[in-house]
């Protein structure tokens, strides 16, 4: 969690306080686990960056089922 306190200023406590709180809200809830799809087929138009996760059957871009990065438009597992 990367949270840091702003200062509120004078006369604005309580807009403050629930914007205060707000952040910290979003901090404390932030996935911390990203679930790619099982992909069945490449994607239709792939794109250097993109990361993507391979059934390894009907779509295997190199080394059986996987997570794979789009890296100078190739597939490279990772």
């Amino acid at each position: 969690m990367s949270y840091e306190p702003t200062h509120p200023g004078e006369d604005v406590i309580p807009g403050w306080l629930y914007d205060e709180l707000s952040r910290v809200a979003a901090e404390m809830y932030r996935p911390t686990v990203l679930q790619l799809e099982v992909l069945h087929s490449e994607p239709e138009r792939p794109q250097d960056g993109m990361i993507a996760f391979a059934d390894g059957t009907d779509w295997n871009p190199g080394t059986g089922a996987g997570v794979y990065a789009r890296i100078s438009g190739a597939w490279s597992k990772l």
